[in-house]
């Protein structure tokens, strides 16, 4: 745990749709820490078209992938999955960015590009809080894109985007434990795939995930909205780096805690943000006390609370869904987001007997920032609709398939089937295999992006 909370403190320290067409990704990997860690998907670019393993990031908004020329890129990795390079070379559609290229300049209002006046090449350098990080340079290429349209199978469609191509990494990012070819920003800076293919108006602005929390992991993810009648909606708060929504209040077993509501407020240190790169969640230091408390008073009879490490923990001999109380994260706009026992605590090992779960939020010392990762959003739909901004969410049995809507030309909405696309994409149809460590880490960390800084 203090491993884990390491690592994600460092990292805070920093949709096809052509004629009514949906882009589906298959998902691979899981919350659990004990195993995985993340969720990741596959992107092909290229011509010849070439597959990456990307991890699913909405706390950052570039795409990159290691190249051929890296130096401290991992050859390996831990996950069963085949490590690939991009080699700009031997794609025939693949061009450079310069530094005059106006998608240069884009990245550059928000921080996620820079220029090198020596070779005049629209580059960039991400640098993380623990000392690692990755440099490289810009490339236009096609993006190959699996969708659906009316209910058939279409592979063949693609699209011009621009992603970072890796030529150096440094610190955890060498490692081969947990090692992928890339992260996929799914943020709506001008630089995020999401925002490049909405431009083009090849797709709609938006975009659903469903990260499934047992059975191996996986889920959905798909350019597009996913339609769920139990979804409900919270605007997002304007004008952040970042998918901040405005917290209002935390009820455990129905009754509201005396928290101020200015701890959740929005400000250059403080707010609450939706990121899948984080893997468990974060409570400002003023909520968490509370919230632990609150969960300890309510169980104390059935359970035997004992501290790990600085960790509430629970001894447990029956099901903790019959014991620990419902949680809700109460958001503006009367929406409230329903946390089971799974969602705020993680299973630890056995004591005699007894499983030993502990509480999975962490307490942020001296920050006001409240983040929501994989431990909260897992077995919930999520839909990004950044056109309404807005995020909207509800309980979910991510195993099960899903509608998604998209506008067509007719101007009506359309109703797909996105689960028969995952099934099959050549991804899920080879088994995979999590291999549990004993030394628990976290793959990557947030990038230090505009005034964020966690420290």
């Amino acid at each position: 745990m203090s491993q884990l909370r390491a690592r994600d403190r460092v990292r805070h320290g920093r949709m096809l749709q052509t004629a009514g067409g949906v882009v589906d990704f298959p998902v691979e990997g899981t919350y659990d820490p004990y195993l995985v860690g993340l969720y990741f998907t596959r992107v092909q670019l290229g011509s010849p078209a070439k597959e990456f393993y990307v991890q699913i990031d909405t706390g950052s908004d570039v795409l990159w992938v290691s190249c051929s020329s890296c130096n401290g890129c991992p050859q390996s990795s831990g996950l069963q999955i085949n490590l690939e390079f991009f080699d700009p070379g031997s794609s025939s559609t693949a061009s450079l960015i310069s530094c005059s290229d106006q998608r240069c300049n884009l990245g550059l209002q928000s921080s996620d590009s820079g220029c090198s006046t020596q070779n005049n090449q629209c580059s960039y350098s991400f640098q993380y809080g623990d000392g690692s990080g990755t440099s490289g340079y810009y490339v236009a290429d096609l993006m190959h894109l699996d969708t659906i349209v009316e209910g058939s199978l279409t592979e063949n469609t693609s699209a011009s985007i621009v992603f970072g191509c890796s030529i150096s990494q440094t610190g955890d990012l060498t490692k081969s434990d947990r090692a992928v070819d890339g992260i996929f920003g799914f943020g709506q800076q001008p630089m995020s795939v999401i925002s490049q293919l909405s431009s083009q108006g090849v797709t709609p602005k938006a975009f659903s995930h469903c990260l499934k929390g047992t059975d191996g992991g996986g889920g959905i993810l798909v350019l597009g909205e996913i339609v769920e009648p139990n979804v409900v909606y919270s605007p997002l708060v304007p004008s952040q780096p970042h998918y901040n929504l405005n917290l209002q209040s935390i009820s455990v077993n129905g009754q509201t805690l005396s928290i101020d509501p200015a701890v959740f407020a929005t400000s250059s240190n403080r707010g609450t943000i939706v990121d899948s790169g984080t893997t468990l969640a974060y409570l400002a230091e003023e909520a968490y006390d509370p919230f632990v408390s609150a969960i300890t008073n309510t169980v104390s009879q059935s359970v035997r609370p004992v501290l790990s490490k600085g960790t509430q923990c629970y001894l447990i001999t029956s099901s903790v869904s019959e014991i620990f109380p419902p949680v809700s994260l109460n958001f503006a706009g009367g929406a409230s987001m329903i946390l089971k026992p799974e969602d705020y605590l993680l299973q630890q090992n056995s004591v005699g007997g007894a499983a030993v779960w502990c509480i999975g939020f962490q307490k942020i010392q001296g920050q006001g920032i409240t983040i929501l990762g994989d431990l909260v959003l897992k077995d919930k739909i999520f839909v990004y609709d950044l056109a309404g901004q807005r995020i909207g969410w509800a309980n979910y049995d991510c195993s099960l398939s899903v509608n998604v809507s998209t506008t067509t030309n007719a101007g009506k909405s359309e109703y797909v089937n996105a689960g028969q696309l995952g099934e099959s994409s050549s991804m899920q149809n080879v088994p995979y295999k999590l291999i549990p460590i004993s030394i628990i880490t976290f793959l990557f960390h947030i990038l230090v992006f505009h005034s964020f800084l966690f420290l």
